[in-house]
C-alpha cells in the first residue's frame, strides 16, 4: 500500500465520510445514497491496488474530503458528533490491530457478507444486518465503545440501526487503510496545512 499524504488524506477521509453518515442517519434518518453504498463497499475491498479503490473514485469519497476539510478548519462546529465518532474509531483501531481474534472473527465474517451480496444488493438488510451484526459481536464489545447521539425515532429503528453500524464497520476499515498507508496523530498536529492542501487538490480532481 503506498504510503503518500494523498493515500493517507482519502483513508482519514473515508472515516469521517463513515462517521459523517452515522450522524445524519442518527440524527436525520436518512443519507445519501451514493455516498452511504460508496462507505459500505469499501468494507469489501481487502486487497486493492490502491487507497482510491477502496472508495471507487474521487465522488465516492468527495462527502468524507468535504467534511475533513470542514473540521480541519473548525468550519463544521454543528457536526461536533461526526469528529468524536472519528476519534473514537481510529483509537479503536489501534487496539483492535492487537486482537487477532477479533480480527479473524471481522475477516471471516466481511467474507459470509460478501457471498451475501452476490446473491442481494449491496445495501440489501440482509448485507447491511450482517454487517451490523460483525460490528456488535467484535468492535462494539471494545473500549471505548461508541454512543451514537440521536433522535429516538431514527435510534429505535432496527434498520437505522443496523446501518449506522455497518457504517461504524465501514470507518474501522478506514481507520484500518489510515494507518496501513502511514497515518498518525502526529500529522494532524502538525501537518494539517498539507492535509488540506492535499484535501482542496482531491477535490479538485473529483
Amino acid at each position: 500500500m503506498a504510503r503518500t499524504l494523498a493515500d493517507q488524506t482519502l483513508a482519514l477521509a473515508g472515516v469521517f465520510q463513515a462517521t459523517h453518515l452515522v450522524e445524519q442517519l442518527a440524527k436525520r434518518g436518512i443519507v445519501d445514497s451514493f455516498a452511504l453504498e460508496a462507505s459500505i463497499n469499501s468494507i469489501f475491498i481487502q486487497e486493492p491496488d490502491s487507497t482510491l479503490e477502496v472508495y471507487g473514485d474521487y465522488d465516492g469519497i468527495k462527502t468524507g474530503l468535504r467534511q475533513l476539510r470542514d473540521h480541519l478548519t473548525a468550519r463544521n462546529m454543528k457536526n461536533l458528533d461526526t469528529l468524536k465518532y472519528a476519534a473514537a474509531l481510529l483509537k479503536l483501531e489501534r487496539s483492535l490491530n492487537s486482537q487477532k481474534n477479533l480480527m479473524a472473527d471481522i475477516g471471516k465474517g466481511i467474507d459470509e457478507a460478501h457471498r451475501q451480496v452476490d446473491h442481494f444488493s449491496m445495501l440489501h438488510s440482509a448485507v447491511i444486518g450482517k454487517l451490523a451484526d460483525i460490528y456488535s459481536n467484535t468492535v462494539s464489545t471494545m473500549t471505548p465503545r461508541i454512543m451514537v447521539n440521536g433522535e429516538q425515532s431514527h435510534l429505535s429503528n432496527p434498520e437505522t440501526v443496523n446501518k449506522i453500524r455497518a457504517l461504524l464497520l465501514a470507518g474501522i476499515r478506514s481507520a484500518v487503510l489510515w494507518r496501513q498507508t502511514g497515518g498518525s496523530k502526529w500529522q494532524l498536529l502538525f501537518s494539517r496545512k498539507k492535509i488540506l492542501n492535499q484535501i482542496d487538490q482531491l477535490i479538485h480532481i473529483s
